[in-house]
């Protein structure tokens, strides 16, 4: 085999398995998002994020994260936490908010992005996490598995961590709109078609037993929903006569048939641009 064969045939192995990634500099940006093919941390410099104060209606889910947080950022011990309920009800809006509110007080605070999809290679991304000076929040928004769905397996290892454990610079904050991530039909059918019920969905299910917060998110009544749209008005300057206001708000989640922290953020969207206030 000739030398120019040879080389070609090194360049071509070069591809299919690429460098290892460098170590990230993780003092360029407060946050960054895990991305694969090819593996790497992208700083996010401009968080999109709203206010902690902003966040109406879920008091004790703020104060219960954002004390487990304060916790985990001074080094002291903390818990994975599972924020589950409600669709819109500000979840993974309140981790960013948490991790924002704290930024002042602890500089080396990060939040790092991980996608449900990429949850295989979690494993190279601890080890990064692992070898760095800093604290993180390792954040997956949306976690959910179905009855074929083997990435579940993965999230073990930011759970538990195997033999060296989950890495002390790190926890785990998870969203999902199912409390133990799977849908309960499928569960109950496993259950019903298994040879031994209490075995069949066992695995799956203790994943939430993992999470030690759990924090639920519910439907927001209407005094709620009306609050939240008065916090973003006095937040942004909007000025509405109230029962003008109150009218408009409660015509716009009649026609999306809800009620939630989204739906009241996109009115108010909507109520900023007619008034030509920008709201980033």
């Amino acid at each position: 085999m000739t030398e120019d064969a040879l080389n070609r045939i090194a360049d071509a192995l070069e591809r299919m398995a690429p460098a290892p990634l460098r170590a990230p500099d993780f003092a360029v940006a407060p946050a960054f998002v895990w991305h694969v093919a090819p593996e790497r941390l992208e700083p996010v410099r401009d968080v999109n994020r709203v206010d902690l104060d902003l966040l109406v209606g879920i008091n004790r889910a703020r104060d219960t994260l954002l004390d487990n947080t304060r916790r985990f950022a001074a080094g002291h011990g903390a818990n994975n936490a599972l924020l589950w309920g409600a669709r819109g009800m500000g979840k993974s809006s309140l981790v960013k908010a948490v991790h924002g509110a704290l930024q002042p007080e602890f500089p080396n605070l990060k939040l790092v992005e991980l996608q449900r999809e990429d949850l295989p290679s979690v494993a190279r991304l601890l080890n990064h996490l692992r070898a760095a000076p800093e604290r993180f929040i390792l954040f997956c928004d949306d976690l959910s598995f179905s009855h074929d769905d083997q990435h579940y397996k993965s999230l073990k290892a930011v759970l538990d961590g195997g033999i060296e454990g989950r890495p002390e610079n790190v926890v785990f904050y998870a969203t999902s709109n199912r409390r133990h991530l799977m849908p309960r039909d499928m569960i109950e059918n496993e259950r019903s078609s298994a040879i031994n019920p209490s075995e069949a969905v066992e695995e799956k299910v203790s994943l939430s037993d993992r999470f030690g917060l759990w924090l639920g998110f519910h439907p927001c009544d209407q005094d709620e929903y009306l609050a939240m749209i008065d916090g973003y008005c006095a937040a942004y300057g909007v000025s509405v006569a109230p029962d003008t206001l109150r009218a408009e708000a409660i015509e716009w989640q009649a026609t999306r048939g809800a009620r939630s922290g989204r739906v009241a953020w996109q009115f108010f969207t909507d109520l900023a641009g007619r008034q030509g206030i920008a709201l980033r």
